[in-house]
C-alpha cells in the first residue's frame, strides 16, 4: 500500500520509466529492422514520426529516460554508499531539481519547431 512517501513514489516512477524505456527500445528495434524487409514501409513509418503528437511523445521519452537514469544513480548511492540511506530523501529532491533544470530548456528546444509549425511563424 502506497502512503505517499516520496521514496515510494520514486520507486513507482523508476519502475514505470524503466518499462516505458523498454517498450520504446522494442519498437525502435522493430521499426529499424523494417528497413531490411521493406524500405518503402520503413520510410512511411519514419514519416509518421514527424507529427506533433510523436514530438510530444519524444519529450515524454526524454523525461522518462532522464528520470530513470538520475534515479538509478541515486539507487546505487543508497545501496553502495554507507551514508546513502541517511541522505536518500535529499538525494531524491536533488535529482528532481536536476531533472527540472535539464527538462525545462530541453522541452523548449524539443517543442520549438512543433509550436512554430502549429501556430505559424514560417520556417
Amino acid at each position: 500500500m502506497y502512503r505517499g512517501v516520496p521514496g515510494m513514489w520514486s520507486w513507482v516512477a523508476h519502475r514505470i520509466t524503466g518499462v516505458l524505456t523498454f517498450f520504446f527500445l522494442f519498437v525502435h528495434v522493430l521499426d529499424t529492422a523494417l528497413v531490411r524487409v521493406s524500405p518503402q514501409a520503413y520510410n512511411e513509418v519514419i514519416e509518421t514520426y514527424k507529427t506533433p503528437l510523436v514530438n510530444l511523445l519524444e519529450v515524454g521519452l526524454v523525461g522518462a529516460v532522464l528520470f530513470h537514469a538520475l534515479n538509478g544513480i541515486r539507487v546505487m548511492l543508497v545501496d553502495f554508499w554507507a551514508k546513502g540511506p541517511r541522505y536518500q530523501k535529499q538525494m531524491l529532491w536533488g535529482i528532481v531539481a536536476v531533472w527540472v533544470v535539464v527538462m525545462v530548456p530541453g522541452v523548449y528546444f524539443m517543442l520549438e519547431r512543433t509550436v512554430r509549425d502549429l501556430f505559424g511563424g514560417g520556417q
